[in-house]
């Protein structure tokens, strides 16, 4: 039976309205910037952007739309289940070559076992902007690096401002190379490895793998946050993810440990392990 039949007519108008809703605010808040007095400065004029932030949505799950569905790990009931979501990509479509698109389905089927998450590897850029964590923009007035820290696997990287400076190997986290136009920083990154993903549903890249992140203060708390992505690879054309990115409010906000390797040891190790009996 098909799930909307379940509902009559009056609730199925209302949870449409609801989406609705909800689409319109979320593309009210990625158009929306916030005039240029309302927003925190550092004595050079350029846009405050220090501070601890975190996404709300579920696009570390998937991308793109998605209904709430059972986890892989069925035996522990709702626990991992996936909570639906509206996606994040412009169009809600990723632009796969047709053989690109059948390695990212059968990623999705041995996500437990293939995402590179799971394992404690470091996130990427831009999913570590994404996931269920927060993370830290540290930032100084004048021309000088920021530092961008994350605490899933304590994962950082360096804003390289104003440089064209490439870097001397590939890494997860990628080479960032930032620059201000007007009130938005961007961020060019490069130099990946290629083995990343972007979310749980198999979305993944290769070492040519270009995003371009766009940050623009909202207001004082929130950032309007765009990556175009790039990967000629996988890809036909580039595309693109935005959401909002909210400021950390509770006092004294920090980030804490989460150095997930010595939970995957097990997992990653074990074969190789001897075991001694006593």
């Amino acid at each position: 039976m098909n799930i909307w039949s379940r509902y009559r007519p009056a609730v199925l108008m209302s949870l449409i309205a609801l989406i609705a809703a909800g689409l319109v605010a979320n593309s009210a808040l990625t158009r929306a910037q916030a005039p240029a007095n309302a927003i925190p400065r550092l004595p050079d004029g350029k846009p405050n952007l220090s501070g601890i932030w975190q996404a709300n949505n579920t696009a570390n799950w998937d991308l793109l739309t998605h209904r709430a569905h059972q986890g892989a790990m069925t035996a522990l009931g709702a626990a991992f289940s996936v909570p639906g979501g509206l996606g994040v990509v412009e169009g809600n479509e990723i632009p796969y070559k047709p053989e690109a698109l059948a390695k990212k389905q059968e990623n999705a089927e041995h996500w437990l076992t293939a995402d590179p998450e799971v394992k404690c590897y470091l996130p990427g850029v831009p999913r570590a902007n994404y996931m269920p964590y927060p993370f830290q923009i540290v930032q100084s007035s004048g021309a000088t690096d920021m530092l961008i820290t994350y605490e899933f696997g304590s994962a950082s990287r360096i804003v390289r401002m104003n440089t064209k400076a490439d870097s001397p190997f590939d890494t997860w986290m990628g080479w960032s190379r930032g620059r201000w136009e007007g009130d938005t920083l961007v961020i060019d990154v490069t130099s990946f490895n290629g083995q990343a993903w972007f979310d749980r549903a198999g979305n993944y890249q290769t070492d040519k793998l270009h995003v371009v992140e766009r940050y623009t203060l909202a207001g004082p708390d929130a950032i309007r946050y765009e990556a175009t992505i790039e990967d000629p690879q996988l890809y036909t054309k580039p595309w693109k993810i935005s959401m909002p990115l909210y400021r950390r409010l509770e006092k004294d906000a920090q980030l804490v440990d989460y150095k997930c390797v010595e939970f995957v040891e097990e997992m990653l190790y074990g074969d190789v392990v001897k075991h001694t009996d006593h």
